[in-house]
């Protein structure tokens, strides 16, 4: 680790970041990278320390550390640009140190606590583009060693971009679920207690009939549709682990979770000219506003529904 943060703090107090950056990494596992971070983070605020006592940062002025002081140094540091991200590891990092100084009896954690971390920005899903979304779902049971569990892989995965079911309201479904071929919706119960219609496309229906022709499993109402290989309940984690080893076999980026498939039936239905609104029911989303942020459309596609649809945009 770089030492040039010295000449800001007492020798005293580099000595205790040395061993809290050597916990961090023998005790925590933490990655080079974090470590590097973290000791960027805690030089950065010994050098505000100094600045602002006109001295060398020493272990005292950490003893009793108000949040006022650590608003003062966020405030600094977002002056100089510094985004809400790199703001909220910066305050993670000094909590660090300070819960290891804590431990020592050289400090109170208490104000670092009590300090809210910076709000962050609200970061937009980045669902699957068309071709991407129905490869996962087409190609969903190719790396599986069982015809069935290839089977149960590509249906949970139909369902959720199919249907725009969440995880759990896929592994949820009970076994007798989608007997009947013939029927255009089932209904879902989701967040809240909610129940809603969701559509059902022929391709989900092909789906869960193969799974449940090869499943060795009995599939009764009292027990749950999806199965793990010993025949237990199917558990998220292993729909997410087929999804990462997708990933790697159709080169997809890591955004391409089984969440990311239900934000790509909000979004290519948005964008195929579906009603927000409609599209709201069927995610079962209590706010428009959330359905909004589910949903992403290219600025072309808007700029053409504006231009076809705008009394002040049609030309004369």
């Amino acid at each position: 680790m770089a030492e040039d943060f010295l000449i800001a703090a007492s020798a005293s107090l580099a000595a205790e970041k040395r061993e809290w950056l050597r916990a961090l990494e023998e005790e925590r596992r933490a990655s080079p990278h974090t470590l590097a971070a973290y000791e960027r983070d805690l030089r950065q605020f010994f050098g505000f320390l100094t600045g602002y006592h006109g001295r060398p940062a020493t272990v005292a002025d950490l003893a009793d550390l108000k949040a006022a002081d650590l608003r003062a140094f966020l405030a600094s540091r977002r002056r100089d640009g510094v985004e809400a991200k790199t703001l909220g590891r910066g305050l993670a990092a000094i909590r660090s140190f300070v819960r290891h100084l804590e431990r020592r009896g050289l400090a109170s954690s208490a104000g670092a606590r009590s300090m809210r971390a910076p709000k962050q920005p609200k970061s937009l899903p980045r669902p699957l583009s068309v071709p991407d979304a129905l490869a996962v779902s087409e190609e969903a049971g190719a790396l599986a060693a069982e015809p069935w569990i290839a089977a149960r892989n590509v249906a949970v995965l139909t369902l959720l971009y199919g249907c725009g079911l969440r995880i759990s309201e896929a592994l949820d479904l009970p076994g007798d679920a989608l007997v009947d071929g013939e029927a255009r919706s089932m209904a879902v119960t989701g967040k809240g207690d909610k129940t809603r219609l969701v559509p059902l496309l022929p391709a989900v229906h092909a789906a869960v009939a193969d799974y449940r022709r090869l499943c060795p499993f009995a599939l009764g109402a009292g027990e749950p549709l999806f199965r793990g290989a010993r025949g237990g309940p199917l558990r998220p984690q292993i729909v997410q682990r087929e999804m990462q080893r997708l990933r790697g076999a159709l080169g997809l980026p890591p955004s391409a979770t089984p969440h990311a498939l239900r934000h790509s039936f909000a979004t290519h239905l948005l964008a195929a000219g579906g009603d927000l609104r409609t599209i709201q029911d069927l995610l079962g989303h209590a706010s428009l506003s959330t359905t909004q942020n589910y949903t992403a459309v290219d600025g072309g596609r808007l700029l053409q529904v504006y231009e076809s649809a705008h009394p002040r945009a049609r030309r004369a």
